[in-house]
């Protein structure tokens, strides 16, 4: 085990404090492209026949058969998470090329309907689809997840109750869905209003301590409302099995750098919270309700609206707030090694996130068609 060292003053004596190492992990849903209509492709079985070869079991299929999951394996710093996204996107796109087939990571597809998918065979899906009927067929769309590895389950409970405030802002920082039928439906986001037609999603609630959270889960189970935690969908949730956090809010980036950006954002905020923890504070815990709104103002503007500082009992420019954010983890950027990863978020903010990208794209060429193109050529930049 190794260890971030940090140094406070007590009584006047400098004290050693430690942050245990987090670890980090990634997971990325990918769209299957046909490359003459820019339809998706129900091409999943096919794909992890060859796929398996190579990615043994860090590629999976989802729901739907027109969908592709990778999954990372652990890394220990923000260069082997960057590696790992790279290799796996490489991997997949050209996978996808050898089959006559193109990726896209975007979280929404700009046109194609969820009514002509088809689903994927196994008794998981068939369960899925008992459960939650056309809900399940809706879900047309496509996330990241990004694990911090946290051995002590208090601290994961107690980092879990805090950073809930700060998922409206990673969010906005990473929307990839505009489109959906091949119309701009105004959102930033309309994966996230997808995705909350489900049950047990949104932002979860806090919790005293694990065993509280247990018993919620154990009170799920024993009433048949889940078969066990992994049913849990919230926008940040201990994993069901591995000693993770995970964070999963974010629509899926488009660009590579804007996924290693968030997850060294992601990383960022834990240590500091941990940090505050350590040094025996918190930072102010507010209202569900209250981060609610911003979230939705997430969904709605991005990077472009207002968030509520609720300190101030305010309403400020998201940009604002996302340099007073990058102003709260910056003395901890250094230690996680993490700095040039999280200063990307200017960039972020400078030229846009995938969602402003595409509307640009649509709005000079005119046609859903040229978005999907779009899309496949800057997921495609990962090969360059």
């Amino acid at each position: 085990m190794t260890f971030l060292t940090i140094f406070i003053e007590r009584k006047g004596k400098k004290v050693r404090l430690s942050l245990p190492e987090l670890t980090l992990g990634i997971e990325e849903e990918y769209q299957i492209i046909d490359p003459e209509t820019r339809e998706l492709r129900s091409y999943i079985q096919e794909m992890l026949e060859q796929g398996r070869l190579i990615l043994h079991d860090q590629i999976k299929a989802e729901f739907l058969q027109s969908q592709v999951e990778v999954g990372s394996h652990i890394c220990r710093d923000i260069q082997e998470l960057r590696s790992e996204v790279i290799r796996l996107r490489r991997q997949v796109v050209r996978l996808a090329e050898r089959n006559g087939l193109q990726v896209a990571a975007a979280s929404t597809h700009p046109f194609s309907s969820w009514m002509k998918q088809e689903q994927t065979i196994g008794e998981r899906y068939t369960q899925l689809r008992t459960d939650m009927g056309d809900l399940a067929r809706r879900m047309l769309i496509f996330g990241t997840h990004v694990h911090v590895g946290i051995e002590d389950p208090e601290l994961m409970i107690d980092v879990m109750n805090q950073a809930r405030y700060f998922l409206p802002h990673l969010l906005a920082l990473s929307t990839s869905s505009p489109f959906w039928l091949g119309r701009d439906t105004g959102l930033k986001s309309y994966r996230t209003v997808i995705f909350e037609s489900l049950p047990r999603t949104g932002l979860p609630p806090t919790f005293r301590s694990m065993a509280d959270f247990d018993r919620f889960v154990d009170t799920l189970v024993r009433t048949r409302c889940v078969e066990d935690g992994s049913k849990i969908w919230w926008d940040i949730r201990p994993h069901s099995k591995f000693p993770t956090l995970e964070f999963r809010v974010c629509d899926i980036c488009t660009r590579v750098e804007e996924a290693v950006c968030l997850a060294a954002l992601i990383l960022s905020i834990v240590a500091k919270l941990i940090r505050l923890r350590q040094d025996n504070q918190a930072f102010r815990p507010y209202r569900h309700h209250l981060i609610t709104e911003n979230k939705w103002r997430a969904v709605r503007y991005g990077t472009e609206g207002n968030l509520i500082d609720f300190g101030r009992r305010a309403e400020l420019p998201m940009r604002q707030l996302t340099t007073e954010l990058l102003e709260f983890v910056d003395d901890v950027v250094d230690d996680l090694g993490v700095r040039e990863e999280v200063a990307y978020v200017n960039t972020i903010l400078e030229h846009g996130t995938s969602a402003d990208r595409q509307r640009a794209v649509f709005e000079r060429e005119g046609t859903v068609e040229a978005v999907v193109d779009h899309l496949v050529a800057e997921t495609r930049e990962v090969l360059d």
